[in-house]
């Protein structure tokens, strides 16, 4: 039993050893640089309060990606993906704050520009759900409440407590604020960006796999007073590019839930030229679940659900117009949160949700290194426990053999 317990010893030295070579994730990096509101010169077009344009830029080895979040009109996160190492945001401020802002914000040099995608939070919804549903579909129109237009939040400042150039994976940028109505008075709603200069896995639930060419956007709501009984919430979303038709959503099924439990799919809205078999330029990726406390255990999981693609008028949104002009076009698409039998908003006044918005495919998810190590181990033990049976029994019927052979007496 001691070679069977050393060959099980091997066989599991052998499988980390074989998960560290070729598991070991996405090696590419990206260069990443921070900037509050590009090329503005306040004394010539002096910010209105509270508007703020985060660009951070993520250099490749011949590549770069703008990320751009701004809060004039509804949030707004674009992405621009440019084959140019010196590719540069360029805006025309007088024009970007004006009420007419289209063509005011531009990636130069323009022919440089490979693929762009804006995802756009264009307002909260709240509904009563008195018969326990958590069906936004089934619920009368008179228990849904007067949504919150998120164009008409008041936001917070962006400043060195909500701005961080060196964050875990790379630079981070905090949204927070409020329509001003009593709900708000002790809450509030906030974004977070955060963008990566490699491949890996954000800490915490629900861990979703990144890589350098995405960003993740995190959406909480804490502290805000519920309208109704039984407060359920429907948010709703918006994607903009050039006309490519509104997309797909997929969804990809996995055994493996280590990063976010019992949790085993992985939701995608895929932009897609008309040619579905051409390559995916851009992509919305979640898990569908969210938490109802800052720090969940798992009895606050909540799922969540998404209704299918459309095509919609699109959203006066600052950032849109002012980069994509007359030409954009608007897809819509709702995430619901909650299931029937479990509790509303109103117990723990809290709901985060996080989505990861970025260029080409889509990250996908693989065996993490414990499942590989268990299934190797599961698997390859009964198998190696069988071998070294094989081999004791032979090796004993060979011994009593020779042990029983003829011997000559002289």
């Amino acid at each position: 039993m001691a070679a069977a317990a050393r060959g099980v010893l091997l066989l599991s030295l052998l499988v980390l050893l074989l998960n560290a070579t070729f598991c070991s994730g996405d090696t590419y990096r990206r260069q990443l640089s921070l900037e509050l509101n590009p090329g503005l010169n306040s004394s010539v077009s002096p910010l209105p309060p509270g508007i703020n344009l985060v660009h951070i830029r993520s250099l490749g080895d011949g590549d770069t990606l703008h990320f751009l979040l701004c809060n004039q009109g509804p949030p707004t996160l674009l992405i621009v993906h440019t084959n140019s190492t010196s590719s540069s945001v360029q805006v025309d401020w007088p024009a970007f704050l004006s009420g007419n802002n289209s063509g005011s914000l531009r990636v130069e040099p323009e022919n440089s520009v490979l693929h762009s995608n804006a995802l756009v939070l264009v307002r909260l919804w709240e509904y009563d759900d008195l018969n326990d549903t958590a069906d936004p579909q089934t619920v009368p129109p008179s228990s849904f409440l007067p949504p919150y237009e998120l164009s008409r939040f008041q936001w917070g400042p962006l400043n060195s407590s909500t701005l961080d150039p060196q964050g875990p994976g790379g630079p981070e940028a905090r949204l927070c604020g409020g329509d001003g109505s009593p709900a708000f008075s002790q809450g509030e709603l906030c974004l977070q960006l955060s963008t990566f200069g490699s491949g890996g896995r954000a800490a915490g639930w629900p861990g979703l796999l990144h890589s350098a060419n995405s960003s993740q956007l995190g959406f909480w709501l804490q502290g805000v007073r519920p309208r109704a009984d039984r407060a359920r919430f429907l948010l709703e979303l918006q994607g903009l590019g050039r006309p490519h038709g509104p997309g797909r959503v997929e969804v990809r099924r996995s055994i493996d839930d280590e990063y976010s439990p019992s949790i085993f799919t992985v939701s995608q809205w895929l932009a897609t030229p008309p040619d579905q078999s051409s390559p995916v330029l851009g992509f919305v990726q979640w898990r569908p679940v969210a938490y109802r406390r800052p720090q969940p255990e798992f009895s606050d999981t909540t799922p969540c659900h998404h209704s299918a693609p459309a095509a919609v008028e699109a959203a006066a949104s600052g950032l849109g117009p002012a980069f994509y002009g007359a030409e954009a076009e608007a897809s819509g698409l709702n995430i619901s949160f909650g299931q029937p039998g479990e509790p509303a908003y109103n117990t723990t006044q809290y709901l985060s949700w996080t989505v990861l918005a970025g260029v080409g495919a889509p990250p996908a998810d693989s065996f993490s290194p414990l499942v590989i190590c268990i299934m190797a181990v599961g698997l390859g033990t009964p198998l190696l426990l069988l071998l070294l049976g094989g081999v004791f029994v032979c090796v004993r019927k060979h011994r009593l053999a020779e042990g029983q052979a003829y011997r000559p007496i002289n």
